[in-house]
């Protein structure tokens, strides 16, 4: 028997129905699709809670489908999803609907420009330089080059049009760049296909240039100054911004990596410039939370967002947390350093005589700013420097003992440090605030600092200085520390690990360490709103959103709806998990709460009353029937379960541990590929929520306790006193770490039943999953789960276990 409900005659097919890719939809799937569209027709904004079986991905790009080519309000949509696994689904479902189509939906799956470079991919930059940096550093050298004023001197062989092939953006307001120049570069990097020389080799494609980045000949340049350029880069100049990648390349009309990339490497253009190509001529952009809320990032889509856009946001759940860590602003010491050094160039110049200085000076008066102010600058940031240097060793010498006896390398934990920088619970002016006040720095000396660095910037290229500068950057940053909100942003200083060369060093916890300042986003919900506010309306989805109400206050749109620019229409729905109740079990095992003032410490010697209830309880779930996941607080919890574990059953336990990506991927297929196993992880882990397990991967999944980030974290305190202003006292721990947390439980207990025949347990461990327990989150289910678990304690589980794998 087929899962999706009986197909509508075609006389009654609603008018989605062409877009939809399979013959007929689930029993929520119509429903979800016609909501959307609705939402979307009123400019307005849909909340959807889906379990797994609900077809949110089908019903969201059906609903994109329809509104594109069926109506005049839509022009495009964008996917965002912070999982890999769901953007490689969305790719799946938009080729299965265009296979259908007579006229398919042009797809292009995004990726980083780390991912696409081809000298970044094979090793071809010199060490100690980001990718990202040194692509930018060729693209701004190469597109110097290529400018029209450029001294660059090519012949007329070069002064044609394009073959023809290419698909250039839109929305160019000007041409400044010469292809003619462009295609001279190229040209003269081109490898002789007959030659014996190897070319540069990446994604399993040979492109037509060599493995290293090639410098301007002196034939074109008759100054002999022969500079590092992108032959990829230019070849995008040469026609005229435009790619011979298309859409053609993909399977179905949808494109990703695995096609563009090859085929750019092979035809010489920029990976990275042929995906912004695509996405200008995309009818689905299917990218991850960067795209929309990451400055850096969001240049990829820019063009292409407006009031014609439909945004489709996948695994909402996330929002807050994936936003909160794209918000935070960070300036680091040696950025800081450089600043400083920016401005110092400048000034040596000026100081020098002659029309240098004169030229330099009339650019700073250009844009209202004067050497004093330069100099004034350059201090200021000096003394920021002496100020953290100063700050951090304070602090390490009151933390640790052996570092203030000279062993920093001894005594220092290999773990980012935080030194806040005002107690969070207290939205009062930081201690840098304060010094830079008592300093003589006020708010003018702070607001000025970033057209000082725009205003140095400009003189330095105008006097012919190459160099990469950061102090604009870096000016708005200290301009920002002193504007924003102390409630909304918490300041501190971030320690980060570092492999620097311990025998060139200042301080000596710079051997340890990079500092940082850092302006922290504690309410991400305004931000959110604005760029909700670009769209021209969308859908919000994820398998556990609940309660929806306070998703839409948290999220900014009930600030939308009330107070939009202009104000949207939001509307939400739930659908309950669709496949037989018969076929689950759900319990809630009541022992005493897993808190860290009843369990002390995860050792293994630590024999207390609550570790040994909840070892029992582990290991009665552990020996039921097939696969056993067991999720834990943190990962130091699961390694203290599984440690326990290993002593007392005989069936295989493996820990799951924060690890790269691979070794977790090897575990899951271990887990998954061999007899009975238990799976002991944190609840918090990548391998509780993103990820199927299908039909025998996993049999029962238990999560003990509530999964509540530090509170002991300033971060953390600093958010729920953000959340306190905001939302008010009584409801700041709730929104803030007790909800997201029990949508963290519902997404492992999620992972067990994945279709309409599969059978599995769900359970939660603790009196706080019991209604009317003190501090119980029973309430923050939903109610049809509610009704589902039934309560139990520890000893009627092995007979329950029975009772419902017989059956």
């Amino acid at each position: 028997m087929s899962d999706r409900s009986q197909s509508a005659s075609d006389s009654s097919s609603p008018e989605w129905s062409p877009y939809f890719g399979f013959d007929s939809p689930y029993a929520n799937q119509a429903d979800a699709i016609e909501r959307i569209i609705s939402a979307a027709e009123e400019s307005g904004f849909l909340a959807m809670e889906g379990p797994c079986g609900t077809g949110k991905t089908m019903a969201a790009l059906t609903a994109a489908g329809y509104l594109i080519r069926e109506t005049d309000q839509y022009e495009n949509a964008i996917v965002a999803t912070p999982v890999k696994q769901q953007r490689r689904q969305f790719v799946e479902d938009l080729r299965t609907m265009n296979e259908t189509l007579e006229e398919p939906l042009a797809g292009v799956a995004l990726v980083g420009k780390r991912d696409l470079c081809p000298y970044g991919r094979e090793g071809s930059f010199p060490e100690g330089k980001s990718v990202q940096d040194r692509c930018e550093t060729l693209r701004e050298t190469t597109a110097e080059l290529v400018s029209e004023d450029s001294r660059l001197e090519v012949n007329e062989r070069y002064v044609s049009t394009g073959d023809g092939r290419d698909s250039r953006p839109s929305g160019e307001d000007e041409q400044w760049w010469d292809p003619a120049k462009a295609r001279a570069l190229v040209d003269a990097t081109q490898l002789d296909p007959d030659a014996s020389s190897s070319p540069l080799r990446t994604a399993g494609r040979s492109a037509p240039y060599p493995p290293t980045q090639p410098a301007t000949p002196s034939e074109l340049l008759d100054s002999g100054d022969g500079r590092l350029y992108c032959p990829f880069e230019a070849d995008w100049y040469a026609r005229d911004k435009g790619s011979p990648v298309t859409f053609d390349s993909g399977d179905c009309g949808v494109v990703t990596s695995e096609e563009f990339l090859p085929d750019s490497v092979g035809a010489g253009v920029c990976p990275h410039r042929a995906m912004m190509v695509l996405v200008d001529n995309a009818d689905v952009v299917i990218g991850n939370y960067n795209h929309l809320f990451d400055s850096a990032s969001r240049a990829i889509v820019d063009p292409v967002v407006d009031e014609r856009t439909l945004v489709i946001l996948d695994e909402a759940h996330r929002l807050e947390g994936r936003v909160r860590g794209l918000l935070t602003d960070t300036v680091g010491y040696a950025t800081i350093k450089q600043a400083r050094r920016d401005l110092g160039v400048l000034l040596e110049r000026v100081r020098q005589t002659g029309r240098g200085a004169e030229t330099i000076e009339e650019h700073l008066a250009y844009n209202d700013v004067e050497i004093e102010h330069v100099d004034e600058a350059r201090e200021f940031y000096g003394e920021v420097l002496e100020w953290l240097e100063r700050r951090v060793d304070e602090e390490l010498r009151d933390r640790f003992d052996g570092y203030a006896a000279g062993f920093a390398w001894e005594s220092l934990p290999d773990e980012t440090l935080e030194i806040e920088l005002r107690n969070p619970a207290e939205p009062e002016p930081d201690e840098f605030t304060r010094w830079a006040e008592t300093s003589g720095y006020d708010g003018g000396a702070f607001r000025r600092l970033s057209a000082v660095g725009a205003a140095v910037e400009n003189a330095l290229e105008a006097s012919g200085i190459d160099r990469e500068t950061v102090c604009t950057a870096v000016g708005a940053l200290f301009g920002q520390w002193w504007e924003r909100d102390h409630t909304e942003y918490f300041r501190e200083i971030e320690l980060e690990r570092t492999d620097f060369d311990r025998r060139n060093v200042e301080r000596p916890w710079q051997r340890e360490y990079n500092a940082s300042l850092v302006m922290y986003n504690c309410m991400p919900s305004d931000r959110i709103k604005g760029v909700f506010e670009e769209f021209g309306g969308g859908v919000l989805m994820s398998a556990t959103l609940a309660p929806l109400s306070i998703f839409e206050e948290v999220s900014g749109l009930e600030a939308l709806e009330r107070d939009g620019d202009p104000p949207r229409t939001v509307s939400s729905r739930t659908y309950e998990l669709p496949f037989p109740e018969t076929n689950r079990a759900s319990w809630i095992v009541d022992v005493e709460p897993f808190t860290k003032r009843n369990r002390g410490e995860p050792r293994i010697d630590n024999r207390n009353a609550t570790r040994e209830r909840y070892a029992y309880v582990a290991r009665l779930i552990a020996e039921s029937h097939g696969n056993v996941m067991l999720c834990w607080p943190n990962y130091a919890e699961a390694a203290w379960a599984a440690g326990r574990l290993e002593e007392e059953i005989d069936k295989q336990v493996l820990l799951d541990q924060s690890t790269g990506h691979e070794k977790t991927r090897e575990l899951k297929r271990e887990f998954v590929g061999g007899d009975s196993s238990v799976l002991v992880t944190s609840t918090r882990g990548t391998l509780t929520e993103g990820v199927d397990y299908e039909g025998d991967d996993l049999h029962t999944c238990a999560v003990f306790g509530v999964p509540l980030v530090n509170i002991g974290s300033p971060r953390v305190q600093a958010v729920e006193r953000a959340y306190s202003a905001r939302f008010g006292e009584g409801n700041a721990f709730e929104y803030a770490l007790t909800i997201p947390a029990v949508r963290q439980v519902r997404q492992a207990l999620g992972r067990v039943i994945r279709g309409p025949e599969e059978r599995g347990v769900r359970i939660v461990v603790g009196n706080r999953y019991v209604s009317g327990a003190i501090h119980s989150v029973h309430d923050f289910f939903p109610e049809t789960e509610r009704r589902e678990f039934v309560g139990m304690k520890p000893e009627f589980l092995p007979s329950q276990f029975r009772k419902f794998w017989e059956e």
